[in-house]
């Protein structure tokens, strides 16, 4: 069973950089301690928080990078990030914690909800065509929704003394709570 989520406590920023700075196998492994306890043991506590509301774990990235097909060759990650299945998505790296959602497509509903969540401060964005795919006019009202592939809406906060406690889960609830429109949106018209 996970701890309950108290924030991220420990150096969790210096072991981000300390990775930054050193990616490679060796400092990794004399730094796996810190990584359980400082960055994956918070993660965890946060989901199972999180859960009852948002669903079960659907996936905790692993610190390794597939390196096979990449120009660059850095072993290691520099974020932990994870999703639960009616949640959202949520990352942590030394710069701070990201809360973000959407889905893989738009109607004037979807206007009113990308406005709601722009004026609460996120940004919604995702993979955009060049154009308007047919069969609607280059000039159509809502062609820049109907140009992304994908919707995704996002919040970043800076590292404060806020990670170190429990305000950060509800930070991420309250950006999982505040895109549950768009997720609803989302799986009526295009799942």
């Amino acid at each position: 069973m996970a701890d309950e989520f108290k924030g991220w406590k420990g150096d969790f920023t210096g072991f981000f950089l300390g990775l930054r700075a050193n990616n490679n196998k060796q400092w990794f492994e004399a730094h796996r301690k810190q990584y359980e306890e400082d960055v994956k043991r918070p993660m965890l506590a946060l989901l199972a928080d999180l859960d009852e509301e948002f669903g079960p774990l659907h996936r905790v990235s692993r610190p390794n990078r597939d390196i096979r097909f990449s120009s660059d060759k850095s072993p290691y990650k520099l974020n932990i990030y994870a999703d639960l299945e009616r949640g959202g998505y949520v990352a942590l790296d030394a710069e701070g914690l990201v809360a973000a959602g959407g889905r893989d497509r738009s109607g004037r509903e979807l206007v009113a909800i990308v406005t709601e969540l722009r004026k609460k401060g996120y940004e919604v964005s995702g993979q955009e065509l060049k154009r308007v795919p047919p069969p609607y006019p280059q000039d159509h009202p809502r062609a820049d929704l109907l140009r992304h592939k994908r919707l995704i809406y996002s919040k970043r906060w800076r590292v404060g003394r806020w990670i170190a406690t429990a305000k950060a889960k509800e930070r991420v609830a309250q950006a999982w709570r505040d895109g549950a429109g768009l997720d609803a949106w989302c799986a009526r018209y295009m799942d």
